[in-house]
């Protein structure tokens, strides 16, 4: 192998301390250190060395420290005084990450663990520092040996012992005491002692990332649902990828088995598959493990256990396949473990852990997530198999019940009709009640026509005719109008179904005088016939007359709202339900005639008269609808009333799509209000959940995602909003370019907020993509301007750069967009001397700002094409222009003086040739031929005349002005011409108490104490 050089070491050490955490990153820390030992440097020796213990501690290689923790110790005890401050602060620091990886080796003898403790205490003691770290890291032996006396002796001196420079940071250590609350039974204490930390008071590297997975489990007991939620979308962000927080990872998996999400614990296991098999640090292999055996036994339970799983070792696995390898390899380690401790602790805690069953049913989680599939169930393999005939104690009063909610039309009543139809079915036949029987066909027949299915018309004509047959007449005339309706939906012709209506009609008519049911039936009929009508009329007129109406006209609604009015009128006493049906019907009439006042009391006396009938949830669609239009006409109050009430009556709604709707409704209606955001996210929360129990997670469980995420947003919830709306972001992309790129600049803004300019730079610019073929070029041309904004502060220069001049292209493409114009010339500005400070790039610097300053002169001088409220704006960006070049010659003046600095040229101006003999064409840039006093004098010029201009513009733009002054007189000062600067200030100073109708206190102050400091340095 090639011996590497002194240099490529050195340059090797710099490059891997930054690299990507894990087993690359681990390698070629243990070449440098190899190198470093071979060629025989000390310093460069001990250097790598502990490169290549801080590679292992941030990795799943961690166990792996103790040999060149050893090493670098024996380089300290030859040579001490080797060993810088720093140095040794680092070495005696990392006895505590050796610590806790000797405890977490079961290869390790519990002698030498208790041994490397005891030199742990000792070396601690003789350079001074405090026993606290000793005492946790005994803690947390004592308690993994069982030794529950000791450990609690531990705790208590840990927290009694000093604080130091060896101490833990406050997080880590909050972390640790949190967890020991945890073991001891206590999850209130433990969210208590974590607060710090879950509030972002306490930080490190890894904090709060750890605790908030910790926290998850302990939140779900004590019920503290949205508090775990949340800790969960957000925790798991921080620690998705990162192969020292496995154990983290791990934990979201388990809390996802045991809070109904499943499928989302599946996604996660899925991401991190490459780590599902040994590791190096086993204590980390079985806390990773762990939490996914959690996830695959409660898959197992629920059928999944044939399902492909992820592969282990390159090998495909099935669920049940996956859950035995990894079983049994985490038990190997923990009864390696208790070989070592003399206890049975650790593989006692594992088996608890891997046993735990679900603390909730399901706990919304608002990110998406795919839904498992249909387990496959195996057919009963012979008759004993099958299930076990149910008793018939309570099925008489089932059926009572059925039948009570079937005439109600209530929403419970399918369900009931299910169970019915479950237990007859398990009756012998001869036990049958025929009626019931009849019932039960009945239901199955509706189901398959509201269905679609083929054979709907043969089940429906079946029933009707066995209704007949026992004598239920008024059974009978239901199937036969049902059959109408399938016939309908079926697109049968236009003949047929009439003959079907008017079968159905005299079925009705037909009934007993003294049937109490025969009104309800003709009712019935005849609201059918109404709609049936409304359906064949355009049907028949055929496509040739669909374009005959003129603007304005009721395209065929005015026979259907008459026909509905009169059914109204008629029925409102005696069948309030059946009216209230005709009324949203005329409702939605006048809706899509464009008459949105005219719906409203149609759709609110719909409402009403429901309720008032005993039928409460059938106003929920009424109700919903009127709070929609409510909003588009600018009525938010009556609107969330409207949107409460379909809340309060939806409490018997079985129809998972009608109760995202309403949740999703009342949402959307709350978020423009400036104080509901929390409510808003716990009613877009549920909504969601109900579109995905309903099947329809990419439509309105996309939309309710979204509301979700902006209520989030609202809250500063920006980490939670930004993976919900990531999650459903494929989704929302499917639903027109006008959403794709709002939903773009809604993410973009998040992640710029989470201070993640590259991910937030990479949204506008997917916006402006599909912003480019729109007529109007200024949406494109503001997404790359906000996308060059993010690239510079990622500074990314080339890329800021190329998307500032691609917004300035497109906004003179518009044209009228003058500061636009001008705020992407100052940018690009700024962005000329941050690669390059030579010559060339300030010039560039100076001519953008020329040219800005001359578009708004240009634009100014336009009177006829901009309003006196956009010439004052012009002014202003004009001063605005003047200051911003001051403040780049401010720049140069001092990167010049840097420059000197370094090459120990204090003559001032220094010439070309000096700056080249220096080898760095930067300082050489930066030297080069400066005037800098002629610089400062013009920087002072342009403060002036930028004050000036604000001063014209009057006192709303008191505090520019200010800025401005403050510059020049500092300025000044600088230069050596303190008196002028401060009698500059002083005079606006005086100007300003002099103001009649005053000015801000606080400008003031400002002034009044840059004066003072200004006389002071002078």
């Amino acid at each position: 192998m090639t011996t590497l050089t002194r240099e490529e070491i050195e340059q090797g050490l710099a490059e891997n301390s930054g690299s990507p955490n894990g087993a690359a990153r681990n390698a070629h820390a243990e070449v440098l250190a190899g190198a470093a030992e071979a060629i025989g440097d000390g310093p460069l020796f001990r250097r790598a060395l502990d490169n290549l213990i801080n590679a292992y501690l941030w990795s799943a290689e961690s166990s792996k420290m103790l040999v060149p923790f050893a090493r670098l110790l024996q380089e300290y005890d030859k040579d001490p005084g080797a060993f810088s401050r720093w140095d040794a602060h680092s070495l005696f620091w990392q006895f505590k990450w050796v610590a806790t990886a000797i405890s977490d080796s079961p290869e390790i003898p519990l002698e030498s663990a208790t041994g490397w403790l005891d030199e742990m205490e000792r070396r601690y003691r003789i350079a001074g520092y405090s026993e606290r770290p000793v005492r946790e890291a005994e803690l947390w032996l004592a308690d993994a040996v069982g030794q529950d006396d000791r450990a609690e002796r531990a705790y208590r001196a840990w927290l009694a012992a000093e604080r130091d420079d060896m101490s833990d940071c406050h997080a880590c250590e909050l972390n640790g005491q949190g967890a020991y609350a945890v073991l001891r039974g206590d999850d209130l204490q433990a969210l208590d002692v974590w607060q710090p930390v879950l509030a972002g008071n306490r930080t490190c590297a890894e904090e709060p990332h750890r605790v908030l997975a910790t926290s998850l489990l302990p939140l779900l007991r004590v019920g503290r649902f949205d508090e775990a939620r949340s800790h969960h979308v957000r925790g798991y962000r921080m620690a998705r990828g990162n192969e020292s927080l496995l154990p983290s990872v791990g934990k979201h998996i388990e809390f996802c088995a045991l809070s109904g999400n499943e499928s989302r614990g599946l996604e996660i296991l899925a991401e991190h598959a490459a780590h599902v098999g040994p590791l190096v640090n086993v204590d980390d292999q079985m806390a990773f493990h762990g939490g996914i055996l959690v996830l695959l036994r409660r898959l197992i339970e629920l059928g999944h256990g044939p399902s492909p799983a992820v592969p282990y070792e390159g090998v495909p696995r099935s669920v049940s396949e996956l859950y035995e390898v990894l079983r049994a390899g985490s038990l190997d380690i923990a009864r390696r473990f208790d070989a070592r401790n003399g206890t049975t602790r650790v593989s006692d805690r594992f088996l608890a852990r891997i046993g735990r069953e679900p603390l909730v049913d399901v706990l919304p989680l608002g990110v998406r997530s795919t839904a498992l599939p249909q387990p496959r169930t195996a057919a009963p393999a012979s008759p004993a198999a099958a299930a076990p005939v149910p008793p018939r104690a309570g099925f008489d009063e089932l059926v009572e019940r059925a039948r009570q909610a079937r005439e109600q039309r209530h929403p419970a009543a399918d369900a009931l009709w299910d169970e019915v139809g479950v237990r007859a079915d398990a009756y012998p036949e001869s036990e049958a009640d025929p009626l019931v029987m009849a019932d039960v066909a009945d239901h199955r027949a509706l189901a398959a026509a509201r269905a679609g299915a083929d054979g709907a018309a043969a089940l429906l004509e079946a029933v009707r005719d066995r209704y007949r047959e026992l004598g239920q007449d008024d059974r009978a005339a239901l199937a036969q109008l049902r059959l109408a309706s399938a016939a309908a939906q079926s697109g049968a012709e236009p003949r047929r179904i009439r003959e079907l209506l008017a079968a159905a009609v005299d079925a009705a008519e037909a009934l007993a005088p003294d049937d109490p049911l025969r009104p309800r039936r003709i009712a019935l009929a005849q609201l059918t016939a109404i709609r049936v009508e409304s359906y064949l009329r355009p049907l028949e007129a055929g496509p040739e007359h669909a374009h005959e109406h003129g603007p304005g006209e009721d395209h065929g609604h005015g026979e259907l709202a008459a026909d509905l009015g009169a059914f109204a009128a008629a029925h409102r006493e005696a069948l309030p339900d059946l009216a209230a049906e005709a009324e949203e019907m005329l409702g939605r009439i006048a809706l899509s005639q464009g008459d949105p006042e005219r719906a409203l009391p149609l759709l609110a006396a719909s409402a009403t008269r429901a309720v008032s009938a005993g039928v409460p949830w059938q106003a929920v669609d009424a109700l919903v609808l009127r709070g929609g239009v409510l909003m588009s006409l600018g009525r938010p109050e009556e609107a969330e009333a409207d949107a409460r009430s379909a809340l309060e009556h939806s409490a018997e709604v079985a129809d998972a799509e009608t109760q995202g709707v309403v949740r999703l409704t009342l949402a959307d209606i709350l978020l423009r209000r400036a104080d509901a955001a929390a409510e808003a996210a716990e009613h877009a929360l549920t909504a969601a959940h109900w579109f995905d129990q309903a099947g329809l997670t990419s439509d309105g469980g996309a939309q309710a995602r979204l509301v979700l995420a902006r209520a989030y947003a609202r809250e500063d919830r920006h980490a939670d909003a930004v993976e919900v709306l990531q999650s459903t972001l494929p989704d929302l992309l499917e639903h027109g370019e006008g959403q794709a790129v709002s939903v773009r600049e809604f993410l973009g803004d998040l992640l710029r907020r989470l201070n993640d300019p590259r991910a937030a730079a990479e949204q506008y610019l997917l916006a402006a993509d599909v912003a480019e073929e729109w007529e109007d070029p200024r949406p494109q041309a503001g997404f790359a301007q906000a996308a060059a904004e993010q690239l510079s502060a990622a500074r990314l220069v080339p890329e800021a750069v190329a998307a500032y001049e691609r917004s300035l292209e497109l906004y003179r493409a518009a044209g009228g967009s003058p500061v636009a114009e001008v705020r992407i010339l100052r940018s690009l500005a700024w962005l000329a001397p941050r690669a390059d400070t030579g010559a060339p790039a300030w010039a560039r610097a100076r001519d953008l700002m020329d040219r800005a300053a001359g578009v708004l002169e240009a634009a100014s001088a336009d009177r006829a094409g901009c309003s006196e409220e956009q010439a004052v704006e012009f002014q202003a960006e004009l001063a605005q222009t003047w200051l911003q070049l001051a403040q780049v010659l401010d720049w140069r003046v001092t990167s010049h003086e840097e420059a000197e600095d370094e090459d120990g040229d204090t003559d001032g101006a220094g010439d070309g040739g000096a700056g080249e003999n220096t080898g760095d064409s930067r300082r050489a840039g930066a030297r080069g031929d400066v005037d800098t006093g002629a610089l400062r004098l013009e920087e002072i010029d342009l403060t002036a005349r930028a004050a000036a201009l604000y001063a014209e513009l009057g006192p709303d733009h008191l505090g520019d002005r200010l800025q401005c002054v403050q510059y020049a007189a500092w300025t000044e000062q600088e230069i050596g011409r303190a008196e002028a600067g401060v009698a500059r200030l002083s005079a606006l100073v005086d100007e300003l108490r002099a103001v009649p109708e005053g000015v801000p206190e606080e400008l003031l102050e400002r002034a009044q104490s840059s004066l003072d400091s200004l006389k002071r340095s002078s």
